[in-house]
């Protein structure tokens, strides 16, 4: 189990998508779940990406700024889950 870090629903690891921060500070979308660094679980829907986007939810969990691509990234994953 794990918590969406802007709803801060607890649900399984299969229902939530994992964004990565290595030490070097790189962000990437973590489809596996295994990547190495810190790790945020966000739940896989348009409105808690843009929430996450505007609170900066991830920037503050991962401790590094979020590029805007990411954002991207994790939306065009919603279009693949709807």
């Amino acid at each position: 189990m794990r918590t969406c870090v802007v709803t801060k629903e607890v649900r399984p690891k299969k229902d939530l998508i994992r964004v990565v921060a290595t030490q070097e500070g790189e962000v990437s979308v973590d489809l596996k779940g295994k990547a190495n660094g810190r790790g945020a679980y966000l739940i896989l829907s348009k409105e808690v990406i843009e929430k996450a986007r505007k609170s900066k939810a991830l920037d503050k969990k991962l401790e590094v700024t979020v590029p805007d691509a990411i954002y991207d990234t994790l939306l065009s994953l919603v279009g693949d889950h709807a």
